[in-house]
């Protein structure tokens, strides 16, 4: 019998890879809600998919937003 639950790993590897990946394009949701589309590692990285985002969906509101990931 395994010491860690297959769900327990799966949230330890996201953790593990948001923390890698600090740069987030965020969508602006209505009342004050977001959600992240995206992560990278630089923010040049994001900046170029937010352009991207910007150009298929000029209506929506997109933020780039630093996550340090701190527990």
């Amino acid at each position: 019998m395994p010491f860690f639950q297959i769900s327990s790993i799966q949230e330890f590897v996201m953790c593990y890879r948001e923390r890698l990946h600090p740069w987030c394009v965020v969508q602006l949701l209505p009342n004050m809600e977001r959600a992240i589309v995206a992560r990278f590692r630089r923010r040049g990285n994001a900046e170029e998919h937010l352009k991207i985002l910007r150009r298929m969906l000029p209506s929506t509101t997109y933020i780039i937003l630093f996550d340090p990931g701190l527990d």
